[in-house]
């Protein structure tokens, strides 16, 4: 849906939701203003995966995009271009390819991935339903 709506607000209750049941819960916003998880941080801004997409070694640099918040949810923010240059849709992917190399979307550490996507990133593969 379109911005404003809630959906970064519903999804980071989700998460709170889900940690305080005892799951392990990753939050990843995909928005490029990166504030999805910023009620998760103590209201801190966090490094987001396309800063951090210099590191080669991603395994051992997790720590370094994967940051943990409040009631144990870890949060990731995908970042992106600035609004009107380039498309949010590669920052979103970039941060996907991420995930799969430091092993996160391949092991079980989590129970709950939540993805906060904005809904209208037609160049990346994304668009309102």
């Amino acid at each position: 849906g379109k911005g404003g709506i809630g959906k970064s607000t519903i999804s980071s209750n989700l998460a709170s939701a889900y940690a305080r049941l005892g799951k392990r819960v990753l939050l990843v916003g995909c928005d490029p203003k990166h504030d999805t998880t910023i009620s998760l941080t103590e209201g801190k801004p966090i490094p987001t995966a396309v800063e951090m997409s210099g590191f080669m070694d991603l395994k051992t640099k997790r720590d370094k995009f994967v940051v943990k918040g409040r009631l144990g949810v870890d949060c990731v923010e995908s970042g992106g271009p600035e609004p009107g240059i380039g498309c949010a849709g590669r920052g979103i992917s970039r941060t996907v390819e991420m995930l799969e190399q430091a092993g996160v979307m391949n092991d079980e550490t989590y129970d709950t991935i939540i993805f906060d996507v904005l809904g209208d990133v037609v160049c990346g593969g994304f668009a309102m339903p």
